[in-house]
């Protein structure tokens, strides 16, 4: 699939080339993969399937319901000297909101806001476990420290660890997928994790998620990203718990973290640690910031990095700041990751990735303007004859779910699967002995 002639949205930064580079790579590693592995399989993509999976969240339909996509308390706030973003559609980062201001609405959190310096806010919120940002110019977020410590690590890096198994010889076509046999522990949440591991899934994967079940996923972005994947519900406090995520992490092929950096160490899953206990996976590193300098450990999500970083000032106006027209800063930094991933799997090398938001962000940036301003439709209900829809329709527990499958075709055909249920899985590989884990309701 070449570069888009003409453009899907509207943005002054090159989102269409941004999503196309990142979908392109990740059909690029399938496709050496399969062939690594035997299968007569045809790999390929389209322009409709990877505008539409930007947007998964937007087009999902849950029982003819759309999904919807913020809550209350997230968005842009007026702040005294300018704006900030607020991310409050976790409950735990929206409690943060109401308790630090005393608040019980957004029109009670907008008068508190806008008698505060947006420096303040970010500070304040910040130290209370919450997610905010003042919103910065491009020349801003330059002078800012963490900018300064980090501007020049790359949007993802591979660290060769050594040989791993390699995965065997499948032959044939379908049934057999690219992935078949390999398992994936994750322990990602949001949109870019959840992207990398559903496409993993689709491909065959055995992914096994892992949320705390004090912090459950939001049920529309788990419906939007969890296609073929079981999750369990573990609570890493639980010594016991930790212990049996450390015995998956020991056998898993794939291990994703989502979490800020240095969350999951204290619980001896912190990248380092998962070096030495599974020297035969491809382990991942997802942070919003990077891992080093003054905001390594902050948690952030992709709105938030648009705006702290000058990409919500450039997509806005005079009046007020905007976003890019998809969470792509997630999206394609989920399909590089999934890149990196099955070609260390295809060359059957150990590695460890790491990715950042800001790396994505500056990448953006670099890229400049479109080369077109002519703005066209992508999501379009026909795509030519193998995609006749760009949603396809699947199941979600109960639940009739018109969702968009990853954005990849195999012969043609799209690879999409049903929602199993959030955290109902035991914590055990497919395919290991039946009965319950000794641990399980304890």
């Amino acid at each position: 699939m070449d570069a888009p002639s003409a453009r899907w949205w509207a943005c002054p930064l090159d989102v269409e080339t941004f999503a196309v580079d990142a979908v392109e790579q990740v059909r690029d590693a399938a496709a050496a993969l399969t062939r690594a592995r035997g299968l007569d399989l045809h790999v390929t993509t389209s322009p409709a399937l990877t505008a539409a999976s930007f947007a998964a969240l937007e087009h999902l339909h849950v029982d003819g319901v759309p999904a919807q996509a913020w809550a209350e308390l997230s968005g842009f706030a007026r702040a005294a000297d300018g704006w900030v973003r607020l991310h409050g559609n976790y409950p735990h980062h929206a409690e943060v909101l109401r308790e630090l201001y005393g608040i019980r609405d957004r029109d009670g959190l907008d008068r508190v806001l806008a008698v505060r310096p947006a420096a303040q806010i970010e500070d304040e919120v910040a130290a209370a476990g919450g997610i905010a940002v003042a919103v910065r110019t491009a020349e801003e977020w330059q002078m800012h420290p963490h900018h300064l410590a980090t501007a020049g690590e790359p949007w993802t890096t591979v660290v060769d660890r050594g040989a791993r198994p390699a995965l065997h010889v499948l032959g044939g076509t379908f049934p057999a997928l690219p992935l078949d046999g390999v398992r994936v522990l994750d322990l990602t949440r949001v949109i870019a994790g959840p992207t990398c591991t559903q496409l993993l899934a689709c491909l065959g994967a055995d992914v096994l998620r892992i949320d705390p079940p004090h912090r459950p996923e939001i049920p529309a972005q788990h419906l939007s990203t969890g296609m073929g994947k079981r999750s369990a519900a573990m609570d890493l406090r639980r010594p016991d718990h930790a212990v049996r995520v450390r015995e998956l992490a020991a056998s898993a092929d794939v291990i994703l973290d989502g979490y800020r950096p240095g969350a999951l160490a204290r619980h001896g899953l912190g990248t380092e640690d998962l070096e030495a206990l599974a020297p035969q996976a491809v382990i991942v590193s997802l942070s919003a910031w990077g891992e080093h300098g003054p905001w390594g450990q902050r948690p952030g999500f992709d709105s938030i990095v648009q705006a702290a970083t000058g990409i919500a000032v450039r997509c806005g106006s005079a009046e007020r700041p905007g976003a890019l027209p998809v969470q792509a800063l997630d999206h394609a930094t989920g399909h590089r990751i999934a890149a990196h991933v099955i070609g260390a799997l295809a060359s059957g090398r150990a590695v460890t990735v790491r990715a950042s938001l800001l790396g994505a962000a500056r990448t953006l940036l670099a890229a400049g303007p479109p080369a077109s301003d002519d703005v066209v439709g992508p999501a379009v209900e026909a795509a030519g004859p193998s995609v006749p829809r760009v949603r396809v329709v699947a199941r979600g527990t109960e639940q009739r779910l018109e969702a968009v499958p990853p954005p990849l075709l195999l012969d043609g055909h799209t690879i999409e699967q049903d929602v199993p249920e959030h955290g109902a899985a035991e914590p055990v590989w497919r395919g290991s002995v039946a009965g319950r884990w000794s641990g399980a309701g304890g």
